[in-house]
């Protein structure tokens, strides 16, 4: 099962093992900035600058500037050293009265007011404050990492080969995008953890592309106004008719009735297949001759379950190309009368890439609410399975691993995930 698919992804590990083990890029923590009391000592030179104005004193020898310069600025400024800090010498207030209280040092020999050290810088009036040291950087991450420059070509690669299994060209893009991503945020302490993590990588992309969300069918059906009516459309030879046949047994086993009603009247072995089925599960089967009117089939199927308090209706139709417009508009015609609540696309798994197109275009017919994938146990590529969820965006309900009738169990993106990788 999967086998292309599973090749493709191990041949990437292993070719980003042997690229990058030996020599990637060292990522580093950076050295911690300097200490919080030092940029603090920076500061002084600029004390030094108001040094200037005993250099001024000579212009105020002139009569019109000194008059005016004496009395601002001298005579406050002697009053504010005198006031905090007796034990200063007298000295300092006289040649640094304005620059000369540094932020950090006058305040932290006040032992009056420990706890205002942050405040008494913008207390001076003409002190410049220093600027607070950066906080220092959290330290990167230990480790090494893979450059994604240094793996470019082989994610070139991995597309080709997710292309050539099957994997939708949308759904490939998806898988690239997210990968790149997480290769970049990779760090490993030892060359032989690089395939762990990057399967961890892969199986976190493919994941988040299988995981469109899911709906739990027999919950679904138990909130529905009864009868509810399930329609399965999809192109020939998809497996509908077995695929009714396996829900039908999957409702009886659950106490749930349900009518099924053999839509496809263009083809008579289909009419005998689903009454085989009904005969195997005690099931009553709405048919009609060879060639009649499905829309009518449908009908009588609706009122039957109506008239005898049957829970489900499931309607089988006849298989159809999505490019045949007069079937596809026999089958709006069949959705106009028989109501259904939800309409669901069986495709095959071995049909790859078209059956995501056989989805895309049956949607934009009648519009499918949900996909059964058959055959999934003996597809060889695995593209389809990885791609249909994600392309059409639909939720995908069963899949189909066997022959017997149980061999239909609900869709899990986590099972996938390890059908590909285990």
């Amino acid at each position: 099962m999967f086998d292309a698919l599973k090749r493709g992804l191990q041949k990437f590990k292993t070719d980003v093992q042997e690229e990058v083990e030996t020599e990637f890029e060292v990522i580093e923590a950076k050295a911690p900035p300097t200490a919080a009391g030092k940029p603090a000592a920076a500061p002084p030179p600029k004390p030094a600058e108001p040094a200037k104005p005993p250099a001024a004193a000579p212009r105020a020898a002139k009569p019109v500037d000194a008059t005016a310069r004496t009395p601002a600025p001298t005579t406050p400024r002697p009053a504010a050293p005198a006031t905090p800090p007796p034990a200063v010498p007298p000295a300092r207030p006289a040649t640094a009265t304005p620059p000369r209280p540094a932020p950090g040092r006058p305040d932290a020999a006040r032992p009056s007011a420990p706890p205002s050290r942050p405040a008494a810088p913008p207390a001076a009036p003409g002190a410049s404050v220093a600027p607070a040291p950066p906080e220092a950087t959290a330290s990167a991450p230990k480790g090494r990492g893979i450059d994604p420059e240094r793996v470019r070509d082989l994610l070139f690669d991995l597309e080709v080969s997710l292309l050539e299994s099957d994997v939708a060209l949308k759904t490939a893009e998806a898988i690239l995008k997210d990968l790149a991503g997480s290769l970049s945020r990779i760090r490993v302490e030892r060359a032989d953890e690089i395939p762990g993590a990057i399967e961890r990588a892969l199986r976190h992309a493919i994941l988040k592309v299988l995981d469109v969300g899911t709906v739990d069918f027999d919950t679904w059906l138990l909130e529905q106004a009864k009868p509810v009516v399930v329609m399965f459309v999809g192109v020939n030879g998809t497996g509908k008719t077995t695929v009714i046949g396996r829900i039908a047994h999957r409702l009886k086993d659950n106490g749930i009735t349900c009518v099924m009603a053999a839509g496809d009247t263009f083809r008579a072995g289909a009419i005998e297949q689903l009454g085989q089925h009904g005969d195997n599960l005690g099931l009553t089967v709405i048919k009609t001759q060879a060639g009649g009117d499905p829309a009518a089939v449908a009908y009588d199927a609706v009122e039957h379950a109506k008239a005898r308090k049957k829970d489900v209706v499931l309607l089988d139709t006849a298989g159809r190309m999505q490019t045949n417009t007069n079937l596809m508009d026999e089958m709006k015609k069949i959705k106009r009368v028989a109501k259904p609540a939800m309409i669901v696309f069986v495709g095959d798994s071995l049909a790859g890439n078209d059956a995501v197109e056989q989805a895309v275009q049956f949607d934009k017919a009648v519009g499918i609410d949900a996909v059964v994938l058959t055959k999934v146990d003996t597809d060889a590529k695995g593209g389809a399975a990885l791609s249909i969820a994600h392309a059409v965006g639909k939720p995908v309900l069963f899949l189909g691993v066997g022959q017997a009738y149980a061999d239909l169990i609900p869709y899990d993106p986590k099972w996938m995930v390890a059908r590909i990788f285990d």
